[in-house]
């Protein structure tokens, strides 16, 4: 049988190992992953650390003994220390055992995934800082925040990461401090407008906004004891000790833990740090041999093909054609992970198929207020050199005589040249999310403001006007 192996196994790893195991017979899968578990959904992070939800035990939606039942050969708490392409082997090591090992191949897919970027600034080694990548560091921090010590938070990024775990902190009863480089929030997928709307909602509810502020230093005070003792009392699970005595063992190199964030514009005393700055590709393992986008990820075709013709690259450590750019990009999201560890498979197992491009969509929930975008927004869309143009509408969801009814505001962003859609956003306090399916698709399908206009819409009192937003908003197009 063809042998794939693969590397990473989150979504984009697990969407291909599923379906290489349940829609073919004749495949062998071996999947290696560095961690103790798969398949954790990050997303979720800040629900059960904010107490949304109970704990955290449901964001994994599936297991080793899983894919072990349908035939795989799993290595977990495993490192790949190199590929070697030209002859097709992975050499590994289990960093428990110390056991080292080659697993050959016939073909390979790396799904790495994305590291977080970590600021090179005085004093960013303290102990307290944190990044939020693995479950196991999102535990610490949830046992931090369960301490009366830690009183001040400080959040280093207003995307989306960065306003949900301000959210999640803010609910666990802390002072929340948001701190971002640029003037407002979500700057990736939203407009001005938009995000005043957000940030509106985060000061409303108490989180400090400190945007267009720059972090310049993290310093530290050197109460050992104190700190010592207290992560002694933490609830240290078999997972949480080895990342306590890090920080323990952190403290006593560098004499301190972070206490105090200093940025162009003043000094703030925290007690606990969340850097949420951004993710960059974890291409480590093939960048001196595969073709690489200026950002590091892989370059891959339409089929999730890299520059050797039996390594495919899927999920945030690979580009990804854009529907609304027609061009190849990087769009780090679970959907897009998923979607291409699934056509990365079908090609590997013999069926040809083409990935049919993304939209970005995405969508985030902050204090009752919700927002959806898909494509691009009207300054990302100026910068890549589009003749870009906007048309606004902002009304009630339903008549007003009906006595449940949210404000809906909306976006369209459209090619002056070509009238072609480009991008959807929409924000309201009502559930308006599905909404933003159908214009992801208008995007993949090319299709243009004009046609919009007279799209037919269905009218019922009971979710929408006669006169829908939907509809205005195009109506309102130059």
């Amino acid at each position: 049988m063809p042998k794939t192996v693969i590397i990473g196994s989150n979504h984009a790893g697990i969407a291909a190992a599923n379906t290489l195991l349940d829609s073919y017979k004749d495949q062998e899968v071996v999947m290696i992953d560095r961690s103790k578990h798969l398949s954790y959904l990050g997303c979720g992070t800040a629900l059960w650390v904010g107490h949304h939800i109970d704990g955290y035990e449901d964001l994994f939606y599936t297991s080793p003994a899983d894919f072990i039942a349908k035939g795989a050969t799993i290595h977990m708490e495993t490192l790949v220390e190199r590929v070697d392409y030209r002859n097709r082997k992975v050499y590994c090591q289990n960093v428990v055992t110390g056991e080292s090992f080659i697993e050959s191949y016939d073909h390979l897919i790396l799904a790495t995934g994305s590291k977080p970027i970590v600021p090179n600034l005085p004093g960013s080694d303290l102990p307290g800082i944190h990044l939020m990548k693995s479950f196991e560091e999102s535990l610490v921090v949830d046992e931090l925040l369960a301490s009366e010590r830690v009183k001040n938070v400080a959040v280093v990024g207003a995307g989306y990461i960065g306003v949900e775990m301000a959210e999640a902190i803010q609910r666990r009863g802390k002072q929340v401090l948001l701190f971002d480089i640029q003037d407002r929030v979500l700057p990736t997928y939203h407009d001005e407008v938009f995000s005043a709307e957000m940030a509106e909602a985060l000061s409303s509810n108490g989180v400090a906004l400190h945007l267009g502020e720059a972090v310049k230093e993290y310093q530290g005070q050197t109460n050992a004891s104190s700190f010592v003792e207290y992560l002694d009392t933490l609830e240290a699970s078999d997972r949480l000790q080895p990342f306590i005595n890090e920080m323990k063992e952190t403290f006593q190199k560098v004499g301190g833990q972070v206490s105090k964030i200093v940025t162009d514009k003043g000094a703030y005393d925290v007690d606990l740090v969340i850097n949420a700055i951004g993710f960059r590709p974890n291409s480590d393992l093939g960048k001196e041999y595969l073709e690489v986008a200026e950002n590091g990820a892989y370059e891959v075709d339409r089929y999730q093909k890299t520059s050797s013709p039996r390594v495919s690259a899927v999920g945030d450590c690979a580009t990804i054609y854009s529907n609304a750019l027609n061009a190849s990009t990087y769009i780090a999201l679970a959907s897009n992970a998923v979607r291409t560890g699934i056509v990365a498979a079908h090609n590997i197992a013999g069926t040809v198929l083409e990935g049919p491009g993304v939209q970005g969509s995405n969508g985030i929930s902050i204090f009752g207020r919700h927002m959806v975008s898909t494509g691009l927004s009207l300054e990302i869309a100026k910068a890549h050199g589009f003749d870009a143009k906007a048309t606004d509408f902002e009304d009630l969801q339903k008549p007003a005589f009906m006595s449940e009814n949210d404000k809906v505001r909306i976006r369209l962003v459209y090619d002056g040249a070509t009238r072609r859609l480009l991008g959807a956003q929409m924000s309201s306090t009502a559930d308006i999310s599905m909404g933003i399916h159908m214009f992801s698709l208008a995007i993949a399908k090319q299709v243009t403001i004009d046609e919009l206009k007279l799209l037919d819409i269905f009218f019922l009192p009971h979710f929408n006007q006669p006169y829908n937003y939907i509809t205005m908003a195009a109506l309102g197009a130059e």
